[in-house]
């Protein structure tokens, strides 16, 4: 049995769209009709997958909120844990969502299971929803037979990424907020302000100040090339972003981001958690080591340690310590390396590699609220003497001419 999107006119004329299961077209047609609805379009879901693997826009092509992947999820992990067999399980859960993108993929990957694939493989048609580390993780435990546990896992740790995602991005969200305004009021203050204030001591004939003069010089660039230079920016940002997709490029600019005073440390710390809980999870869930350690490298973000990641692999299935290899890496803090090597020693290695993302996650969280804590007084100092320049520029002349005067 398959699973069919549709597109039909219902009895008021309305068109209505879902996903019905059914054997062929002709079934799902027969299910519409009686219930006094016209047919429009019948599409199979995995021929709609095939024709967004075609296009080479990513906007198109299934994928899963991180939210949505988490709920599904657990939702699995309680069903089967229940005694449901996959199919009902996938079945059961494509029934409570409301999203039909989701809906669709549940039960294309419920059609794949019906064809006597295993639900990695079923997975492993939608690239976009179901990431390399969700499908292996799956793999492990249909092999191992813990698929419930292996869920409950998967749920645990998408729902802890997205915790922590979200703690930084509200972090920074702030100082974000406080850049752009800030920007924008001086911005607004040389194109629209100062020209008119100034403009009634140039028509005074007086010698001006020299900040004075520095400021009108910056206000009318301002208003003159403002659109300019803000086109030129965009237009850098865009080279730029071209530029970084080659690999070579890419990797220097990651390497030199690593040791920057505070930005490699956050991109470390960031890269150090992400690597961590991840081979945590898929070594708790039977993941061989050194496959594991190729999938975490995978999702790291920086590509100079996604690269040394590849080097730990490599000397561990040459039978080198897990610990040694991320000590030659020389990209990883000690703090990870020492504990790692408990791990090892005591054969609790997964719940060392628990431990250290945990230690990782909170240094990471307290070197963000450092940064967001340092930046608001830098930014309220840097915005204060803008002003006040600005005021100087403007007060100094009136407080010449009123010496004139008297």
């Amino acid at each position: 049995m398959a699973a069919f999107e549709y597109q039909a006119l219902d009895g008021r004329g309305r068109t209505r769209k879902g996903i019905l299961e059914a054997d062929s077209p002709r079934q799902v047609r027969q299910q519409l009709r009686e219930k006094g609805w016209t047919p429009l379009q019948i599409e199979a879901t995995h021929s709609r997958e095939n024709n967004a693997r075609k296009t080479s826009f990513s906007l198109f092509r299934p994928s899963m909120s991180v939210n949505d992947l988490s709920l599904c999820t657990r939702q699995m992990a309680t069903l089967i844990q229940a005694g449901l067999p996959v199919e009902e399980a996938l079945k059961a859960v494509a029934a409570q969502t409301e999203k039909n993108r989701v809906r669709s993929i549940l039960l294309g990957v419920r059609a794949k299971v019906m064809e006597g694939y295993s639900l990695a493989k079923s997975l492993a048609q939608y690239p976009r929803a179901f990431p390399d580390l969700y499908r292996s993780t799956v793999a492990a435990g249909e092999h191992a037979g813990h698929l419930d546990l292996v869920l409950e896992r998967l749920a645990d740790y998408t729902e802890g990424q997205q915790r922590s995602r979200q703690k930084v991005q509200l972090a920074l969200l702030y100082p974000a907020i406080l850049t752009v305004t800030s920007i924008l009021i001086v911005t607004f203050l040389l194109g629209y302000v100062v020209p008119d204030v100034i403009k009634v001591f140039v028509d005074t004939g007086q010698e001006l100040p020299g900040l004075t003069i520095a400021l009108i010089s910056l206000s009318d660039f301002v208003k003159n090339y403002g659109l300019l230079s803000l086109l030129l920016i965009a237009t850098f940002a865009f080279l730029w972003k071209k530029l970084l997709k080659r690999p070579a490029l890419r990797m220097r600019v990651h390497e030199t981001l690593l040791k920057l005073p505070m930005i490699g440390r956050l991109s470390r710390g960031i890269n150090t958690a992400r690597f961590a809980s991840t081979l945590s999870i898929l070594a708790q869930s039977g993941v061989p080591l050194v496959e594991a350690i190729r999938i975490a490298g995978q999702v790291l973000g920086n590509d100079f340690i996604k690269e040394r990641s590849m080097d730990i692999g490599r000397m561990v299935s040459e039978g080198e310590s897990l610990h040694l290899a991320l000590d030659k890496a020389k990209c990883f803090p000690p703090m990870m390396i020492h504990m790692v090597a408990s791990g090892e020693s005591s054969g609790e290695l997964d719940t060392m590699l628990s431990r250290v993302a945990a230690n990782q996650e909170r240094d990471m969280e307290s070197l963000v609220a450092t940064f967001v804590g340092l930046f608001e007084p830098f930014m309220l100092v840097v915005m204060g003497t803008v002003v006040l320049l600005i005021v100087l520029a403007i007060l100094m002349p009136i407080l010449s001419i009123n010496q004139l005067v008297m």
